[in-house]
């Protein structure tokens, strides 16, 4: 029987799409956060998800508001997944952690005590940071370059393998008739000294249950790629398509075994961004709305200096190469597409003209609801997203074919807003992702995070080794 596949819920709170928050019910406040996590988790834990997974952004500005609005007030992750602990008991709890800024004794202590809590139940994202703000934010005069970030992640996981490390698992001993509390022997220093991460230890915390607390890890670069690929259990990737995805975890498998490692103690996760209805029509009109209420440069946004300058018919004739003077350019947003202006907006045009067909049911020279307007193209242009759309079976359709072709171990499900995007994935797509198989069942006993992924027991001791080759260790 093939294994399910491993599906967690990347949160945010204000939607993952950024027009979300304005349809009808949606959340939309974040000092109310507290109530709609609570009830993210226990839908999450309902319908047998692996984890909540929570990233960060370590700066704010007025730009977020139309980019990337769930960034612009979120709670801290680590606090949020302690928050959690205490209100759910098989889940999965994932927190993103900045090791360019982040101290890596505070960060092995808090996660050490996150799983003691939840018996076993935490995980770890690190991010090596892409936020120049950030840099402001903690002190410092510019972000760091590239190479120095990943040679202080690089140490920043050895610091914290090793602080997990602090307790052999028979170090307690607690005999009271002999008044013996603990082996000294099994109680070991961290003794790491780094060019960028410095720690003694030992870990004033017991040993985490999992030993050692799952690692994700996400990017680009070949930096990164190589991080994911020697020392994380999760790699994320961004594919645009099923072949870039394919291609994207065959390389990190490859990286995996060249360094040493088994591939098969890697999983690679992508994104999906479900809008699922009781019908494929019902979720086209969902993301009709989300485009239409996408904000777009309509004259009175002029005074704000934030505001993208890709969200104006111009800037999409611009896009697609379409000639200074052609009329289309003069379109108003509400107008239809007509079949003679849709013909003039080349390949790249008529791949967007098709990809809001799939997703949104909309038509060029249709009537009424299904007509292609220029502001369906100029947001879907302005706002990419990786939609899935339709009803339970399209969306386990996806999740199968992905699985199938060898693309992607997991998913980390995006919901365009809270809570009703997130009840529909979790009460109509999930029980349908049960039935084939895709996912797990949702009424068994607590189980180790790193169980219910499959990982094992951890990146090989190997691994850490290579890793620690070029540090100065006392």
């Amino acid at each position: 029987m093939t294994e399910p596949l491993i599906i967690g819920a990347m949160v945010r709170t204000l939607g993952a799409y950024p027009s979300g928050w304005r349809q009808p019910g949606a959340h939309r406040d974040p000092s109310a956060d507290a109530e709609i996590l609570r009830r993210i988790a226990r839908e999450g834990e309902d319908a047998g998800l692996d984890y909540l997974f929570f990233g960060d952004w370590l700066a704010t500005g007025p730009d977020l508001e139309f980019r990337d609005p769930y960034l612009l007030a979120r709670i801290d992750p680590v606090s949020a997944v302690l928050y959690l602990a205490g209100v759910t008991s098989r889940i999965g709890l994932i927190a993103t952690v900045n090791t360019t800024y982040a101290d890596p004794y505070a960060t092995a202590r808090s996660l050490a005590s996150l799983d003691l809590l939840t018996g076993g139940r935490a995980g770890v994202n690190l991010v090596t940071g892409a936020e120049p703000r950030a840099a402001g934010n903690h002190g410092r005069d510019a972000h760091a370059d590239n190479e120095s970030r990943y040679d202080r992640a690089e140490e920043f996981v050895v610091a914290l393998r090793r602080l997990w490390d602090s307790w052999s698992e028979d170090a307690w001993i607690a005999d009271a008739a002999r008044g013996v509390l603990i082996d000294p022997d099994g109680l070991r220093g961290a003794d790491l000294r780094g060019e960028h991460v410095r720690v003694s230890g030992p870990l004033n915390v017991a040993r985490p249950p999992q030993g050692r607390i799952p690692l994700v890890h996400a990017g680009t670069s070949p930096r990164s790629r190589a991080l994911a690929a020697t020392e994380a259990d999760l790699a994320l990737i961004a594919a645009p398509n099923i072949a870039d995805a394919i291609a994207t975890r065959r390389q990190l498998r490859e990286i995996a075994l060249r360094s040493g490692r088994s591939p098969e103690g890697l999983a690679v996760i992508a994104p999906v961004l479900p809008v699922v209805a009781p019908t494929d029509a019902d979720a086209h009109r969902i993301v009709e709305r989300l485009l239409a209420l996408v904000p777009l440069d309509e004259g009175h946004q002029s005074s704000r200096t934030a505001f993208p300058a890709n969200r104006s018919v111009v800037a999409l004739a611009d896009a697609l190469g379409v000639g200074a003077d052609e009329p289309l350019r003069s379109a108003g947003f509400d107008e239809v597409v007509t079949r003679d202006q849709a013909g003039r907006l080349g390949e790249a045009g008529q791949a967007l003209i098709e990809r809001l067909r799939l997703i949104a049911g909309l038509r060029v020279g249709d009537d009424g609801e299904t007509a292609l307007t220029w502001r369906h193209l100029v947001a879907a242009h302005a706002v990419p997203a990786a939609f899935v759309v339709g009803d339970a079976a399209t969306i386990a359709d996806h999740f199968e074919t992905w699985r199938d072709q060898g693309a992607a171990d997991g998913f980390n499900v995006l919901s365009a807003f809270q809570p009703a995007q997130f009840e529909a994935f979790t009460r109509l797509a999930a029980p349908e992702l049960r039935r084939r198989g895709l996912l797990g069942r949702s009424d068994g006993a607590p189980t180790p995070l790193r169980d219910r992924l499959g990982v094992g027991g951890g990146v090989e001791v190997g691994s850490e080794q290579r890793a620690a080759s070029s540090l100065l260790v006392r």
